[in-house]
C-alpha cells in the first residue's frame, strides 16, 4: 500500500477486494442508475452485501450521473455503502465534471455522517470505458481539493484493480502531492 497526506487527509492506493476493507466506514459502490446488482464492482459489493441491499436501494432509485445516495452495508464488514452513478465515457457530459461529482458528492456524504474513512473503487473505468489516466487524474484531484474542507474523513483508500490500474493512480497522486510514502 502507498500513502500521501494531504491536509491531514491520509490518500492510500492499494490492490484488492473493494469488500474486504473491514476497516473503513464506507465502500463505494461504482453503481447503476437503478442501484441494483451488475457487474464488476457493483456485483460484487450486492453480491457480498446480501438481497437487503437491493431491497434498500429500490426506493432511492434511479439516480443520474454524478449523484450519490448511501446506504447501510448490511452483510458486508462496513457500516455504510455510498452508491455513486459514474459517467458512461463519450455519452455522459461532460465527463470529467460528472466523475468529479462522484468523488465529492461520496465524500461529503460520508463526512456528514461523521465517518472518519471511505474506500473508492476507480469509478467509471470499467464498463462505462473512462480510460484510467484521465479518470485517475479526476478522482484524486477531487480528493485533494476536497482534503482541506473535510471535518471527520481523515483516510481515502482507492482499492483499485490491476497492477497497471494501480501504478497510474500512484503516478498521479505522487504528482498532486509531490510525494508518497510505500510502493505502487
Amino acid at each position: 500500500m502507498s500513502t500521501a497526506t494531504v491536509d491531514g487527509v491520509i490518500v492510500e492506493l492499494t490492490g484488492g477486494d473493494i469488500t474486504a476493507q473491514a476497516d473503513v466506514d464506507a465502500v463505494v459502490n461504482a453503481a447503476n442508475a437503478q442501484l441494483m446488482p451488475g457487474g464488476g464492482v457493483a456485483g460484487a459489493i450486492h453480491r457480498a452485501a446480501g438481497p437487503g441491499l437491493a431491497q434498500e436501494c429500490r426506493p432511492l432509485a434511479p439516480i443520474r450521473p454524478g449523484e450519490c445516495v448511501i446506504t447501510g452495508g448490511h452483510q458486508l464488514p462496513n457500516p455504510w455503502v455510498i452508491h455513486c452513478l459514474g459517467p458512461v465515457y463519450g455519452v455522459d457530459e461532460p465527463a470529467d465534471v460528472l466523475l468529479a461529482a462522484c468523488y465529492r458528492g461520496a465524500l461529503d456524504l460520508a463526512d456528514g455522517k461523521r465517518l472518519t474513512s471511505v474506500a473508492f473503487p476507480a469509478i467509471s473505468t470499467g464498463a462505462f470505458g473512462y480510460p484510467v489516466d484521465a479518470a485517475a487524474q479526476v478522482a484524486l484531484s477531487s480528493v485533494v481539493q476536497a482534503a482541506p474542507r473535510l471535518r471527520h474523513v481523515r483516510r481515502v483508500r482507492f482499492v483499485l484493480f490491476g497492477a497497471d490500474v494501480l501504478a497510474t493512480h500512484h503516478a498521479v497522486l505522487a504528482r498532486l502531492t509531490g510525494s508518497m510514502d510505500g510502493a505502487a
